[in-house]
């Protein structure tokens, strides 16, 4: 059976000038055309959940457009009415060959694509050898544990995991996977690291994990790309990736590539 196409987790950065070196690297493994469909889903709550991934498309529009990718916006807010299972708001997925979701809330995320048509439709286009790129909240709804960022860091929730979308389950990883691994925006008021939770409490997270898990920390401004033809991991950014299992850490730097078996459950 054929790989499935790449998959490109993002700690942060998807527009910023290291995002474009991801976006870029994507690009090319690709070829022409480039027909890109970006899911609004994870931030579907949000007020401005149209501007959001409106500013993706002209980001991948603008500072791609050596590229000239095809950008089509989908916009499926939600499981209920015209959103996650309606297969008219989702026709753009069925004909892209890259498919984006970004910003918002992991847990609102996992609540409206789980089993939902969106997700299926994903999966299908993502076997069939089309380029998954997912940044913050997409990027921690796609594993096989999320965490709910915004219920322990603004509503004060216990640390707890949620079950994600595991995606990559099929192919053998159970993936714990956590973006802004460094984050710093609390300064010296509060500990930000480890996606807002902080190291504390993100003890308590890693000691809830089973054996099998896998802790997957991607850096702010950093992304790591899962190249299944190649069998490799490779880090793109300014930062770091970070792999934890059973007490052992390895760190890989920018533009540092790893065997994709060391992601794998045992």
């Amino acid at each position: 059976m054929a790989p499935p196409g790449d998959l490109a987790l993002f700690g942060s950065g998807e527009t910023s000038p290291a995002g474009r070196r991801v976006h870029e690297h994507l690009f090319e493994r690709l070829g022409r055309p480039i027909d890109v469909a970006i899911l609004n889903t994870p931030a579907g709550f949000e007020t401005n959940a149209t501007r959001v991934v409106d500013r993706i498309k002209q980001f991948l529009e603008h500072s791609l457009r050596n590229s000239q990718p095809n950008v089509e916006l989908v916009h499926a807010p939600r499981a209920d009415g015209r959103g996650t299972n309606d297969a008219t708001a989702l026709a753009p997925m069925l004909q892209a060959n890259y498919l984006f979701a970004g910003p918002g809330s992991p847990s609102y995320a996992v609540r409206h694509l789980r089993d939902s048509l969106a997700l299926r439709y994903l999966a299908e286009r993502w076997r069939a050898g089309a380029t998954v790129a997912a940044a913050s909240a997409a990027a921690v709804a796609f594993g096989r544990w999320s965490l709910p960022v915004y219920e322990i860091f603004k509503a004060g929730h216990d640390p707890h995991w949620l079950d994600g979308l595991d995606i990559l389950e099929p192919l053998g990883y159970r993936l714990a996977v956590v973006p802004h691994w460094n984050n710093r925006e609390g300064g010296d008021d509060f500990d930000s690291a480890r996606c807002y939770v902080g190291l504390a409490r993100f003890a308590e997270l890693k000691a809830q994990l089973p054996a099998e898990a896998t802790i997957l920390g991607i850096d702010e401004q950093t992304a790591c790309v899962m190249e299944f033809d190649a069998a490799r991991g490779l880090v793109l950014g300014t930062g770091s990736v970070t792999i934890e299992r059973n007490g052992r850490v390895e760190v890989c730097h920018s533009g540092d590539s790893f065997p994709l078996e060391r992601l794998r459950s045992a």
